[in-house]
């Protein structure tokens, strides 16, 4: 088993962010479908102000490149991004178009 951590920020915006907090209480089951279908076994997202912070423990096969493939040919995958995309911002560093940055571990006890 595998953890990845990435973050993301939101908008600033107190109402999008409860809109966001929203869907994310009654997330799509064919979203909840397609993670768990890429190998991710568990997975936990965390809010302070506007910064996310997502918590993922993967099979030791998972492969960021295989869930954007399955993503990208997946229609309902798609349209539940391009909505995130209203409450999302990239997070400072990130590159064009990238949305949840992989974070580096720099302590573990």
């Amino acid at each position: 088993m595998k953890r990845f951590v990435l973050g993301l920020d939101l908008v600033n915006d107190a109402t999008l962010i409860a809109e966001y907090e929203a869907y994310h209480q009654a997330v799509w089951p064919e979203i909840v479908a397609s993670i768990k279908e890429s190998g991710i076994e568990t997975m936990e997202i965390y809010r302070f102000e506007n910064r996310l912070f997502m918590i993922m423990e993967v099979q030791d096969d998972f492969s960021f490149q295989d869930k954007a493939q399955r993503d990208a040919n997946n229609e309902v995958v798609q349209r539940w991004e391009a909505l995130m995309w209203k409450y999302q911002q990239a997070i400072p560093g990130a590159k064009e178009g990238e949305k949840w940055v992989l974070m580096d571990r720099i302590f573990a006890l």
